[in-house]
């Protein structure tokens, strides 16, 4: 008998009850109640002091990014998720369609497991809470061991919340001793699951028998075509792969330039601190990065660790204000590693030639390997080229012009702000959206009769006919 796995499941049953209980005191809120809920919530996480404070523990619990960078993504992505869901109907009738005769009224769909990743222990526990209580239910939130006292900060603060506007604290919860058997349990027993993490966590999710949400292999691919704004692409590119020393999936990992913007862009980007490895430095920083070739994920020691420190672990003398270190590459796959995700302030340089055709071809060469469904951007004058890459990838995000970290929404365009970023079937997702708070809610449909629509077999079939014959 395994006794481990019995407390297991005797614990989870315990925070399913409460959960389960908190809801049912919320499930007849109506949206004024609801919009209240989630502004006392996220004002708890985003007011600067406690912002503040949950990044310093991130940081210092788990080792990955930095501070100040925290503060902005939990700040940002919080608040950008508040005014997201503003104007978002989850309570009661939330469309009506006359014409069709369609109504759709929204309900909860109960209690929430999430899953948190160790790169993101401050910022995803409350974006998940947010979409969770704006349809009205509860949320019980398993943090990974290596960052678990910064998610249970963050859990607290959101408990405290909740009881300030007279809603029950059980809504938030998180796993005091998580274990993998415990998240299982967790993972069976909720009505929903929304999994941000690694492909393992991932597939267990969906293994569940769980309904779940999830992300796939993050190895985003940027364009910079012969028409591009050099400055700009080498900023955002820049931008991305420095901020919180890339812990975000949506960084660069590759960049596929035009030859004839080539050097100019290798040249900018130095300008703003990337160090250019010369072969022999490669092959010192992949042996680092990679010291079983068998693993084709990088090393914690460099993950999410600053550019210079990375290059000191490696032997490789770049400055110590270096924002990123970049590797020339023109080959995919397992035999080369860094046409891979890598998961820190490294960046892999690809040069094409001719038509837009073949720089598609290149970053659909680098996602076959990883990061199918993902992102995909593009710095162009040519909005014929931004829409062939689009037409021709398998990506869920095609950014324009943009930092690829503005695929999770930002102020700038109109993204669903997430930290959940779905692939699609190419990922191994059920979606290619920005988990939001619509994928929190169920909808009955009601339908009344309207005036018949006949079915006209000859309007249906005429072309066909005409063509094939009957």
């Amino acid at each position: 008998m395994n006794t481990d796995t019995e407390s297991g499941t005797d614990e989870i049953a315990v925070y399913l009850q409460k959960a389960r209980d908190a809801q049912k005191t919320i499930e007849n809120y109506s949206q004024d109640q609801v919009d209240e809920l989630v502004t006392a919530v996220c004002w708890a996480v985003v007011r600067q002091d406690h912002a503040e404070q949950l990044a310093k523990l991130a940081v210092d619990e788990g080792g990955f990014g930095n501070y100040s960078d925290k503060v902005s993504k939990i700040r940002n992505r919080c608040m950008g998720t508040l005014r997201d869901m503003q104007d978002v109907k989850t309570v009661g009738i939330v469309e009506e369609i006359p014409e069709k005769g369609l109504m759709k009224i929204a309900k909860p769909v109960g209690v929430i497991a999430a899953l948190i990743p160790t790169t993101g222990p401050d910022a995803t526990p409350p974006l998940k809470t947010l979409l969770a209580l704006k349809g009205r239910n509860a949320i019980i939130i398993a943090a990974h061991p290596r960052t678990q006292k910064t998610t249970e900060l963050t859990v607290k603060l959101m408990r405290e919340a909740c009881e300030q506007v007279g809603a029950p604290a059980d809504l938030v919860q998180v796993i005091e001793k998580p274990s993998l058997p415990k998240t299982q349990q967790l993972m069976q027993q909720a009505d929903l699951i929304v999994a941000t993490g690694g492909a393992g966590m991932v597939k267990a999710a969906y293994s569940s028998g769980t309904p779940a949400y999830g992300v796939g292999v993050g190895n985003a691919v940027h364009v910079v075509d012969e028409t591009a704004n050099l400055d700009d692409a080498a900023n955002t590119i820049v931008i991305a792969k420095r901020f919180d020393y890339a812990t975000s999936c949506l960084a660069d990992n590759a960049v596929v330039a035009h030859e004839s913007v080539y050097d100019e862009l290798v040249n900018r980007l130095q300008k703003r601190g990337a160090y250019f490895c010369n072969n022999d430095e490669k092959a010192k920083l992949q042996k680092l990065m990679w010291p079983n070739p068998e693993n084709h994920i990088p090393g914690v020691e460099v993950i999410a660790k600053p550019a210079a420190h990375i290059a000191k672990l490696a032997g490789i003398a770049a400055p110590d204000d270096c924002s990123c270190l970049i590797v020339e590459e023109n080959g995919t796959g397992p035999d080369f590693p860094f046409s891979g995700e890598k998961l820190s302030p490294v960046l892999a340089l690809y040069k094409y030639s001719g038509v837009i055709d073949n720089a598609i071809k290149q970053v659909n060469a680098i996602i076959d390997y990883q990061g199918q469904g993902h992102t995909c951007g593009i710095h162009t004058a040519n909005d014929e080229h931004a829409l062939a890459l689009a037409m021709q990838t398998k990506t869920a995000r095609v950014m324009v012009n943009q930092s690829l970290n503005e695929g999770a929404g930002s102020p700038r365009n109109g993204m669903p702000y997430t930290l959940s970023l779905s692939c699609g079937t190419w990922g191994g997702n059920v979606t290619t959206e920005n988990v939001n708070a619509r994928h929190m809610i169920n909808l009955t449909w009601v339908s009344r009769p309207i005036a018949p629509r006949v079915l006209d077999e000859n309007k249906l079939f005429e072309s066909h006919w005409q063509k094939y014959s009957r």
